[in-house]
């Protein structure tokens, strides 16, 4: 068995036709069929059931691709080692964010950090910090930016810094500091389930003994900030708000945010990745890119406050 047979395999098993897995493999397809069946008599196991259209995976066949999916991950960060250990930086970066940091922290930091890098492919997207979670133990992601501690023994976190959250009151023209205590949950709305902003904030309620609740009689799952932010406004409500998404505000928005007396709630976000993860050059760059920036929009000071878990 070699390298080439686990690739021919996986590209099947994700393409479901021979054909099509051997044009991106650029080898012809009997060549491709050939080797994949030297493959399954080498160790006495049929993976694809040739028969059926699309082609099927075996039972006995899932089990191989699992562990061929892992190999072919050693042989990637093996690549990739060998980069770091020769200098270079090239190839391919994935990285998510979690929605309620993604919009705001992205456009400070990403285009100069992708300019040092024009032989680096960069993908960027928005997910769940659970999705991230899965991704990166899964060697499906590099890198994630999430609220942290995680707390998981499979991932390293590396912190870039903490803020606060500020409450965005529409009954309030008046900017004035708030103690929590004094948050009226009934008019408070929050993001949807799965967005790890929404859990602190129902945690931060529960620490008050004030039941989060809403005197509206319907409910709204907001997807992001931006749509919260929209549904606050329209319906006189209020929220919850991380620092940074509120650096745009414009002068009638900026009337009605509040700050929060001491203790102040407050989140620290950070940058995780797989304990194996070998990109540790490219890591330390972007740490230090992310930490240049935020040291001219969020004042450097020692939140004296209640720092918020994520999960």
């Amino acid at each position: 068995m070699n390298i080439h047979q686990f690739q021919y395999i996986l590209a099947v098993a994700e393409n479901r036709h021979f054909e099509l897995a051997a044009e991106k493999c650029f080898i012809t397809q009997s060549t491709l069929s050939t080797m994949i069946s030297k493959f399954e008599d080498e160790i006495g196991i049929l993976i694809f059931d040739r028969k059926k259209k699309p082609v099927e995976i075996t039972t006995e066949g899932l089990l191989i691709i699992e562990q061929l999916k892992i190999i072919q991950n050693n042989i990637d960060h093996l690549k990739e080692f060998t980069k770091e250990l020769k200098g270079e930086i090239k190839g391919n970066l994935t990285l998510s964010v979690i929605p309620t940091i993604a919009p705001f922290l992205l456009p400070l930091f990403l285009q100069k950090f992708a300019t040092k890098f024009p032989d680096l492919s960069i993908t960027v997207k928005e997910q769940t910090t659970a999705e991230i979670i899965r991704a990166i133990k899964a060697r499906e992601l590099d890198m994630g930016i999430v609220s942290i501690p995680i707390l998981d023994k499979d991932l390293i976190e590396i912190k870039l810094y903490d803020e606060a959250f500020i409450f965005f009151d529409t009954n309030s023209e008046t900017k004035r500091k708030i103690a929590v205590d004094g948050i009226n949950m009934e008019n408070l709305c929050l993001l949807e389930e799965g967005h790890c902003m929404r859990t602190q904030v129902i945690k931060l309620c529960d620490i008050h003994k004030k039941p989060y609740s809403n005197k509206l009689n319907f409910e709204y799952k907001a997807g992001s900030i931006d749509s919260l932010l929209r549904f606050v406004k329209a319906n006189n409500a209020s929220t919850l708000l991380p620092y940074l998404s509120t650096l745009d505000f414009n002068e009638t928005e900026k009337k009605h945010v509040s700050e929060f007396s001491e203790p102040i709630p407050f989140r620290s976000v950070g940058i995780v990745v797989h304990r194996h993860f070998v990109k540790k050059k490219l890591l330390e760059i972007l740490q230090e890119d992310i930490l240049q920036k935020i040291a001219t929009v969020i004042p450097k000071q020692e939140i004296d406050g209640l720092k918020l878990m994520p999960l």
